[in-house]
C-alpha cells in the first residue's frame, strides 16, 4: 500500500506445508488417494507476514526456524515476498512442518508439528521490537509459545503498538492480557472455544463478541467463512459479507485476511475500509491452490476489487 503510515510487525510461526489434494476428507481410520502433493510455504505468522508485503505494506517478520533446507527456503520466500527477516533467528530444531489435505471443495484439515517455532522467546521479540523505529501494527498468532505471546503483547503494548492477536490454532487467553489486545480475530471454531458457546449463525457469533468485550477486549473480528465476518468494539458493531468466490482451497484464507487488514490499519484505514479489503484479499486467495502461493498481490487484489466488488460493512444490532 502507499504512503504506508506504520510499519507491520509479525511474530510468530514459519512452517514448509507438504499439501495432498483428494476428492474427499479421509474418515478416521480410512484410506482415500491424493491427486496431487506438492509444499509451499507456509505457517500462520509467515503467511501473514507475506500477505501485507505483497499488499504494499512495510512488513518485519520475527520467528524461527531450522538449520535445514525447509528454512533456508522460508526465508528465501520472505525475503522475495519483501519481508525484512532479521529477526528471523535460526533454532536447534527443524523448521516447522504442516500436513495439509485439501478436498475437491476445498475445505481442508491440517496438521502442524511446530519444529523450530518453540524456540521463539523474549530475546527474539525485544530484538524484533527494537528493530522498527516506530510502533506499528502487531500481528500475532497461537503456533509460538504462549508465554512468547504474553510478553509480545504486553512489551509492545506498553511502547505503543496497536496489537492484533488471531488466537489459532485456538487455546485459553489470559483474562489480564485481553485488554491490552486491540482487536482479538478468531474464527468460529476458535471464539466458541474462548467462550464456551456454540456458534452455528451470525447471531451466535455476535453473542460471542459480547462475551469476549465483556472480558475487556478492546475489539472482536470473529470470520465466519462463506458469511464473512462480525466486528464489534465499544461503539459499534458490524457485519461484512465476504465475496462469493469458487473456492479451491481455503488454506490461509484466515491469513490473507488479516494481513491484509494488518495492512489497511497501518496505512491509515479506516476499521470499515480494512474490512471489506480484507475480505477482498481472502476472496481471491481462496480460488488458489496452497498458502502462500495463494495471497495476492495488490495489483491483483486491486484487479480482483474491480471484477467482484468490495464487499461493504453494514451495521447491525449490538
Amino acid at each position: 500500500m502507499r504512503n504506508l503510515a506504520r510499519p507491520v510487525l509479525v511474530i510468530g510461526s514459519l512452517n514448509m506445508d507438504l499439501v495432498v489434494r483428494c476428492e474427499r476428507l479421509p474418515s478416521e481410520g480410512e484410506t482415500v488417494f491424493g491427486s496431487d502433493f506438492f509444499t509451499a510455504f507456509g505457517g500462520k505468522g509467515a503467511n501473514q507476514a507475506v500477505a501485507a508485503a505483497r499488499l504494499g505494506a512495510q512488513v518485519a517478520m520475527a520467528g524461527c526456524v531450522g538449520h535445514d533446507q525447509f528454512g533456508t527456503d522460508l526465508i528465501a520466500g520472505l525475503t522475495a515476498a519483501g519481508v525484512q527477516t532479521g529477526s528471523v533467528l535460526v533454532a536447534d530444531r527443524p523448521t516447522g512442518t504442516a500436513l495439509i489435505t485439501v478436498n475437491s471443495v476445498g475445505a481442508n484439515t491440517i496438521v502442524v508439528v511446530s519444529g523450530a517455532n518453540i524456540a521463539c522467546g523474549k530475546e527474539l521479540i525485544d530484538r524484533a521490537l527494537a528493530d522498527t523505529a516506530t510502533p506499528g501494527v502487531l500481528l500475532l498468532q497461537h503456533e509460538i509459545p504462549a508465554a512468547a505471546n504474553e510478553y509480545a503483547i504486553r512489551t509492545a503494548k506498553a511502547a505503543g503498538w496497536f496489537v492484533v492477536l488471531n488466537p489459532a490454532p485456538a487455546r485459553a487467553v489470559p483474562p489480564d492480557l485481553l485488554p491490552l489486545i486491540d482487536i482479538i480475530a478468531p474464527n468460529e471454531t476458535e471464539a466458541a472455544m474462548l467462550t464456551g458457546r456454540s456458534i452455528a449463525d451470525r447471531a451466535d457469533a455476535l453473542a460471542a463478541v459480547d462475551v469476549l468485550l465483556a472480558r475487556g477486549a478492546g475489539a472482536v473480528l470473529i470470520t465466519l467463512g462463506r458469511d464473512g465476518a462480525v466486528y464489534r468494539d465499544a461503539t459499534r458493531a458490524l457485519h461484512c459479507p465476504a465475496l462469493p468466490a469458487q473456492a479451491v482451497d481455503t488454506t490461509a484464507a484466515g491469513d490473507a485476511y488479516l494481513g491484509a487488514l494488518g495492512a489497511a490499519l497501518a496505512e491509515g484505514s479506516t476499521v470499515e475500509q480494512g474490512l471489506g479489503f480484507a475480505a477482498a484479499a481472502a476472496g481471491l486467495a481462496v480460488t488458489r491452490l496452497g498458502a502462500q502461493p495463494s495471497l495476492g498481490t495488490r495489483a491483483e487484489v486491486t484487479a480482483f476489487i474491480a471484477r467482484y466488488g468490495q464487499p461493504q460493512p453494514v451495521s447491525v444490532p449490538g
